[in-house]
C-alpha cells in the first residue's frame, strides 16, 4: 500500500492542494502550447518584393521584411540558414501562397546589414512592478585563440554586467545598462531608475539591495507608496521606532520570525523576483559573443 510506511503519521499533513481547479481548461491551454499556426500578414505579402531601385547596379529581389521574417523563424526554431530556406519554403507550401523564398546565401548576405525595424516605447501610466537583476558576460577575443592556437598565456581579460529591469505585469525590460564587472548592483541602481519613465508600486529585489539607502532612493523617486520587498539578512533586528512607527522593513522582519522565511517569501509575492532570473534574454546573455573596443566597452553579437 503507498505510504505505508509513514501510515501512522500521515494525519500531520496537511492534504496537497493545487492552484489549478479548471483542469479541463489547464489541460486545453497546455495543447495549444503546442498547436502550430503560421499564417503571413497581407500587409507583409504585399511588401515581399523590395521596390524598384532608381540607382545603378542590381535590383534587389526580395524586401527587409521578407528577409526578416525569415531570419526570425530560423532564430525561433533554432536552425541555421538553410534550415531555414527549407522551413520557409514548407510553410509557404502549406499555406499556399505563390511567393518566392530567399535562398541561405541571399539570408546571410543580406542579413549583415538588415536595419530591424525598432518599436517605440508608449509612456505608460499604469504603475510598473519592477525586479531588477543582473548578469555577466565573457569577453570572447584573442586571448582564448592564442591560448588554443598557440598555446601562449592569454593577457588577463575582465568581463561585463549586464543590468536588467523587468516589469512583471507585461513582460516588458524596462530599463538595461552594461558596466564593468567592479560595479555593484546597488551602485548601478539609480542609472537603472533613470530610464523608467512611469510610476513604480512595487520593488522586488534579493538581499544585496537591503538598506536605507536604496530605500531612501526608491521613496524618493517613485514616492512612498512603493512597495519595497527585499529579504532582510538573517541576523536583521528591529529599528528603534519599530513599536510605535514600524517600517516596511520592519514589518518583514516580524512576517519572518513569526511564519518563516519561507512563508513570507510567498505571502508578500517575493517569489516572482526569479522571473527576472529566468528572463530569456538572461539565458541568451550568456551564449552572446562579444568583442571589447579599445575604451573598453562591450559590443554584443558582432564577434
Amino acid at each position: 500500500m503507498p505510504h505505508k510506511f509513514n501510515a501512522c503519521r500521515r494525519h500531520k499533513f496537511d492534504k496537497k492542494r493545487y492552484r489549478v481547479m479548471n483542469w479541463a481548461e489547464y489541460n486545453e491551454s497546455l495543447r495549444q502550447r503546442g498547436d502550430l499556426t503560421v499564417w503571413l500578414d497581407t500587409d507583409a505579402l504585399r511588401h515581399w518584393t523590395a521596390p524598384r531601385q532608381k540607382s545603378g547596379g542590381g535590383q534587389l529581389r526580395y524586401s527587409d521584411i521578407a528577409i526578416t521574417i525569415c531570419l526570425t523563424l530560423g532564430l525561433v526554431y533554432k536552425q541555421p540558414l538553410r534550415q531555414t530556406q527549407g522551413l520557409m519554403r514548407g510553410i509557404v507550401r502549406l499555406i499556399g501562397l505563390d511567393i518566392p523564398v530567399p535562398n541561405f546565401s541571399t539570408l546571410s548576405r543580406r542579413g549583415r546589414g538588415l536595419n530591424l525595424p525598432v518599436k517605440s516605447r508608449t509612456r505608460r501610466s499604469e504603475p510598473v512592478h519592477l525586479v531588477v537583476d543582473s548578469t555577466g558576460l565573457k569577453i570572447f577575443g584573442e586571448g582564448e585563440w592564442l591560448r588554443e592556437k598557440h598555446k601562449t598565456k592569454a593577457r588577463c581579460k575582465s568581463w561585463r554586467k549586464l543590468h536588467l529591469g523587468l516589469d512583471l505585469l507585461t513582460g516588458e525590460i524596462v530599463c538595461a545598462d552594461l558596466t564593468l564587472d567592479d560595479v555593484r548592483d546597488p551602485t548601478a541602481l539609480p542609472g537603472l531608475l533613470d530610464q523608467v519613465d512611469a510610476p513604480v508600486s512595487r520593488f522586488p529585489a534579493d538581499g544585496a539591495y537591503d538598506g536605507a539607502p536604496i530605500t531612501g532612493l526608491l521613496n524618493a523617486r517613485f514616492g512612498n507608496a512603493v512597495e519595497v520587498i527585499i529579504p532582510p539578512p538573517k541576523n536583521a533586528i528591529p529599528s528603534p521606532q519599530s513599536v510605535h512607527d514600524p517600517s516596511l522593513r520592519d514589518h518583514h522582519i516580524a512576517a519572518i520570525q513569526a511564519h518563516g522565511r519561507i512563508a513570507w517569501q510567498s505571502s508578500s509575492g517575493y517569489n516572482q523576483r526569479s522571473r527576472g532570473e529566468t528572463h530569456p534574454l538572461m539565458h541568451a546573455a550568456h551564449a552572446l559573443p562579444s568583442n571589447e573596443r579599445d575604451d573598453g566597452r562591450v559590443s554584443l553579437g558582432q564577434n
